[in-house]
């Protein structure tokens, strides 16, 4: 886990293990063809396949490993005195040539992005070639406003496995991108309890 300070809330970035990205790609496969789970009309996005993904499922296969991951993140940034931690909820969004995530937050205390399938040359812009910041299929964060020596975009091109971690606030959007293939992520939402 790398605590990254672009600027002021901390990112946290490190990979979630190949056990962790075979069950839960399985797991949206499996449940993907039912239409009972959709999540899409609960979220912000301008996506037409999301789905929720089980309790039962998060604390069998999935809330370890979140769980270690946030650990560390904190722990990096000197937060120790841990009770517990809830995981609200996890959801896959299936992201498709011109859909798109518009800037938004999360509830809970913390909230996560961890990619599970990307389509090749994703970042690639058929229409401009000549462009220094890649944004297609990326993910940008947002806090504060441009100023001098102040940043308030951190753009962060996503490889398969990556998980990111952040405050829930910390606005973020996902973009379109203009080629076929699938983008597949999971995001969550975290409650930190601590001890009195």
């Amino acid at each position: 886990m790398k605590n990254l300070k672009p600027f002021g809330p901390s990112i946290g970035k490190t990979k979630i293990s190949q056990n962790f990205l075979n069950k839960l790609n399985k797991e949206f496969d499996d449940k993907s063809t039912t239409k009972k789970i959709d999540y899409s009309s609960k979220l912000s996005s301008q996506i037409k396949n999301e789905i929720k993904i089980s309790n039962n499922f998060i604390q069998k296969n999935l809330k370890k490993e979140i769980t270690n991951n946030i650990k560390i993140f904190l722990s990096n940034e000197k937060i120790k005195n841990i009770k517990k931690i809830n995981i609200l909820n996890l959801w896959v969004v299936r992201q498709f040539k011109g859909e798109y995530n518009p800037i938004h937050y999360h509830e809970g205390d913390l909230s996560g992005v961890g990619y599970l399938k990307l389509p090749k040359n994703m970042t690639k812009n058929k229409l401009v070639t000549n462009k220094k910041i890649k944004t297609n299929g990326t993910i940008d964060f947002i806090n504060g406003q441009k100023g001098f020596l102040s940043k308030s975009i951190y753009n962060v091109e996503p490889k398969v496995r990556d998980l990111l971690i952040f405050p829930n606030y910390l606005m973020h959007t996902a973009y379109p991108f203009n080629i076929n293939g699938e983008r597949r992520s999971f995001s969550f939402n975290a409650k930190i309890i601590y001890n009195k």
